[in-house]
């Protein structure tokens, strides 16, 4: 029994790669539909087994899921420029910008602790517990990453994470704001 080449299945099967991207009404100016739909085909002429069932159902399948992976692969990017997009252009129109030659460019965002009484600073140390304080001094004031920190202390970030989420906790909390004398 002789077998047959990929030229012949080709020739058979050509229009069936057409009828899948019309069956999932794929429009494909640039034929990159078809090219994938033609890889598959080739996959399948290669990996079939004939004790598996008929050759035109698997192709069919093998096409027709192909086309759908693609679909989704081209779904997925779309939805990603659109994040990137909405991303970019909030930043180019919070309004801090610095304009020159009528080319935007993002101010960085700061916020300075006008906060010089060293009092306060040593009630909320008292207040603290030891990990709490280190985020704070090393964060808050003398401006270290979170890496950093937890390199230093010899600890994970997330714990690190966790000591900021206590002392946010704590400064959101007007009783204790009150009792470190910090009224905002």
């Amino acid at each position: 029994m002789r077998k047959i080449t990929f030229n012949e299945i080709f020739e058979q099967n050509n229009r069936r790669i057409h009828y899948h991207i019309h069956r999932l009404n794929i429009r494909d100016p640039h034929s990159d539909f078809y090219q994938e739909g033609l890889y598959a085909l080739w996959n399948a002429y290669n990996s079939y087994k004939p004790e598996k069932g008929p050759m035109g159902t698997y192709f069919n399948f093998i096409i027709r899921n192909r086309l759908i992976d693609l679909i989704r692969k081209e779904v997925r990017l779309q939805e990603n420029d659109k994040e990137v997009v909405s991303a970019t252009s909030a930043l180019m129109t919070d309004g801090n910008q610095l304009r020159s030659n009528d080319t935007p460019a993002v101010l960085p965002q700061k916020i300075e602790f006008p906060i010089k009484d060293e009092r306060l600073w040593q009630l909320l140390e008292e207040h603290l517990s030891a990990n709490q304080w280190t985020w704070v001094r090393c964060f808050v004031i003398q401006e270290m990453r979170i890496k950093e920190i937890a390199d230093q202390e010899n600890t994970t970030a997330d714990a690190v994470k966790g000591w900021a989420r206590e002392v946010r906790r704590k400064l959101r909390c007007e009783r204790f704001r009150a009792k470190i004398g910090w009224y905002i």
